[in-house]
């Protein structure tokens, strides 16, 4: 009996963008029925590669061949009749459209909308049922969570027949047990034969639901390994060329002084929506306080308000010393002023002006530092000299400071970024996101300074939706969900289970199974939502 024929086989695919070369004769072969995941760091040509899969871009050279057959794409709409979708990091929904409508957009059978939404309530049923992706049809997109929005796209994908699914990052705004439901449904999809392939920079991850994995250095295919045969260790080193530490290496915090006492703040966006519903914490010098939460539930106004970058309610105290939340001396530079460092969440938006050099983007918001000041003009020898000097300690690279911001890698871009701010040794440092789309090796990098800091006796708010990273850099943990604080934790005395629970609205362990616990919470959220829409 002969070998099934791949359901995916790549051939020398190469694609350049003018002089940088994102893939380079790249070859890979995924079995029909299993899941096949790629890592890779930044800038390793991974979603280049997917793209020219689905049809976003053509290959310079090579080709695609589809379950034994060469296969033309030249778009997407190929792509999909070729049996591949793709179910892409930031969904693409119509947010005002219900479930059953954005299932059927661009699927619609005939001149009559009616027959198709009657077809595609009946199919949805049918699929909900067989791969555990229960969701209300006529519900609005914008008031679901982001676990159900996700489960809309997969059944988009299904819908049209998909038999090869390619999912982009997949699990980076879901809680815990919403990835452990996610992997149930693509162990469901891949025993009823859908071939999966999973784009993810979560090593723990691709240990746990691949088969088979693929590595990608800088646009090239440096191995195929099965999973069973290799570990977290191994796949690191093969992503950046040298031994990775995947832990935090710390020790015990030695906690002093309040820094940080907020109390009952609250927030209210230009929607009118209330984002801050009372949140009341304290952050300690020598110690890092982790806000754990799905991405949507205050922690950025959280940071906003705290930051001076959006107005507030309630108090705030720097070492004892009241903090103005509006008004006069509410801003970021009045922060700064009181050694609050802040380390945004959009480092391309809000933390760099991408067109200005290097050497600029490192004394933005502490140009009015005296010492910056030659007569009427600033001293730019002596910013571009301590330039210099930042970006050598943090190891940005290239090394260059007259070089634009854009030019540098996402990685290299969140170096500058920390660079400017810890280097002023501030009393408190808020930051978050710090290792969002962030290489392996810079994360190792970025963590080290942020525990160096705590170390020299600085308070540290610490704001990210990966768990992994909160409970190994964290002294403490404080889990929001809705715009409220539902519980604090230690490191050391909780689990995933528990803390996704808090992180779903969920403050005891149910009984039963914790995804329906979850479940049932972000039901009883998204009904809020519908009714607060109307």
């Amino acid at each position: 009996m002969t070998d099934p024929a791949p359901a995916i086989e790549l051939k020398g695919i190469s694609k350049a963008f003018g002089p940088v070369q994102a893939n380079k004769d790249i070859s890979i072969r995924v079995m029909p029925g299993t899941i096949h995941g790629i890592i890779g760091e930044n800038g390793a040509g991974k979603s280049t590669l997917m793209s020219i899969l689905y049809g976003f871009y053509r290959a310079d050279a090579g080709e695609v061949w589809i379950n034994g057959n060469k296969t033309e794409i030249p778009d997407s709409q190929a792509a999909i009749k070729a049996g591949i979708g793709m179910v892409f990091q930031h969904f693409k929904l119509v947010q005002n459209f219900t479930v059953l409508e954005n299932v059927i957009l661009g699927a619609e059978e005939g001149g009559l909308l009616k027959p198709s939404l009657a077809k595609a309530r009946g199919v949805l049923k049918h699929l909900a049922e067989e791969y555990e992706l229960s969701v209300d049809p006529e519900q609005l997109i914008e008031n679901l969570s982001v676990g159900h929005q996700q489960r809309v796209e997969i059944l988009k994908a299904l819908y049209r027949q998909a038999d090869i699914l390619i999912l982009d990052e997949p699990t980076g705004v879901l809680t815990p047990a919403e990835a452990d439901h996610l992997f149930r449904i693509l162990d469901n999809l891949r025993k009823e034969g859908k071939t999966i392939i999973l784009i993810t920079h979560k090593l723990r991850e691709i240990m746990e639901i691949t088969d088979t994995v693929s590595v990608m250095r800088r646009g090239e295919m440096t191995a195929t390994v099965k999973t069973a045969e290799t570990s977290p260790e191994q796949l690191a080193e093969l992503m950046v060329g040298r031994k990775v530490l995947l832990r935090v290496d710390k020790k015990p915090a030695a906690p002093g002084e309040t820094v940080l006492d907020v109390d009952n703040l609250r927030h209210v966006d230009r929607h009118g929506v209330e984002r801050l519903k009372g949140v009341s914490l304290q952050v300690r010098a020598g110690e890092i306080l982790g806000i754990a939460g799905v991405a949507g539930n205050g922690q950025s106004e959280l940071l906003e308000v705290l930051g001076g970058y959006a107005e507030g309610t309630g108090a705030v105290r720097l070492r004892g010393q009241e903090i103005a939340l509006a008004g006069r001396g509410s801003d970021g530079q009045a922060r700064r002023a009181r050694s609050i460092a802040h380390v945004p969440e959009d480092r391309q938006t809000e933390g760099l002006i991408m067109s200005y050099t290097a050497w600029e983007n490192t004394v933005f918001g502490y140009h009015h530092d005296p010492r910056y000041q030659s007569g009427p003009l600033m001293n730019n020898a002596l910013i571009r000299e301590e330039a210099a000097g930042k970006m050598e300690r943090f190891d940005v690279r290239p090394p260059d400071p007259d070089l634009a911001a854009r030019n540098f890698s996402g990685g290299n871009q969140q170096k500058i970024v920390l660079a400017r701010e810890i280097d002023r040794d501030p009393d408190l440092l808020l930051v978050g996101q710090p290792t969002r789309g962030v290489d392996i090796g810079a994360i190792e990098f970025i963590h080290q300074e942020i525990v160096r800091l705590r170390d020299a006796g600085k308070a540290i708010l610490l704001v990210s939706v990966e768990l992994d990273e909160i409970l190994s850099l964290s002294d403490r943990i404080a889990v929001m969900f809705d715009g409220r604080v539902m519980g604090e934790r230690r490191p050391d005395e909780t689990d995933q289970t528990e803390l996704g629970l808090l992180m779903a609205g969920v403050t005891e362990r149910p009984e039963g199974d914790a995804m329906s616990a979850i479940d049932r919470s972000l039901e009883a959220k998204e009904t809020r939502e519908a009714e607060r829409h109307g």
